[in-house]
């Protein structure tokens, strides 16, 4: 359904943490204290720490803490990788004429509840994403933004070819924007719409349900 965070110990999270703030010394010449420039907007350092930190907080509460962070080793990477993707779909849901109110957002998340066993479930369930629970509507807001997006250009999500057929209206979107990510990051990949070689998939309509089923 969603995507895309974890926790351990009060200790390990801050040891985690500790080594984070080197990357500030790792900007690019061209765009000094930026993780990446989307359109010749910047996206900080600092912003991309302060989203791995409120996901650390989180999971250092949880019970399962521990494994969470070991789920999540590369959290900055992953969190960046959903910066700029958020970006890029909001454009190209926009240039397509989608819109989603606040309404339909609320909608979807009750039901998301409904399904996952309840509000605190289901951002559990996003946390072992590397999603912070205050980011989840922002997940909900995506989804309704890609059934939108597919379906304004014909693209059954449930099929290969209509992912397909999504990636490539993405992929156009995303070498539009002028995507330039710091090298400590990696690279920005406009036919994949993805950043190196972080793992941040989609979330198809059947994700939800599968993680049910394997709890």
């Amino acid at each position: 359904m969603f995507r895309r965070r974890t926790a351990l110990s009060v200790s390990a999270t801050a040891a985690l943490l500790a080594a984070t703030p080197l990357l500030a010394a790792c900007s690019s010449d061209a765009h000094p204290g930026a993780a990446a420039v989307v359109e010749g907007k910047r996206i900080t350092v600092s912003q991309l720490q302060e989203k791995v930190k409120d996901v650390r907080d989180a999971q250092a509460e949880s019970p399962q803490g521990g494994q969470l962070i070991m789920n999540t080793g590369r959290l900055s990477l992953a969190t960046l990788n959903g910066l700029i993707f958020d970006q890029v779909l909001a454009r190209s849901a926009k240039d397509a004429g989608v819109t989603i109110t606040r309404g339909e957002i609320q909608k979807w998340r009750a039901q998301a509840e409904e399904r996952a066993g309840g509000a605190a479930r289901l951002k559990a369930m996003w946390l072992q994403q590397g999603i912070a629970p205050d980011e989840v509507d922002t997940m909900v807001r995506n989804q309704l933004l890609l059934d939108g997006l597919a379906k304004r250009i014909g693209a059954d999500r449930g099929q290969p070819q209509g992912q397909q057929q999504l990636a490539e209206a993405l992929s156009r979107t995303s070498r539009s924007m002028g995507i330039d990510v710091n090298p400590r990051f990696g690279k920005w990949d406009d036919k994949q719409v993805i950043l190196g070689e972080t793992k941040y998939p989609w979330i198809t309509p059947d994700a939800a349900a599968a993680r049910r089923q394997q709890a």
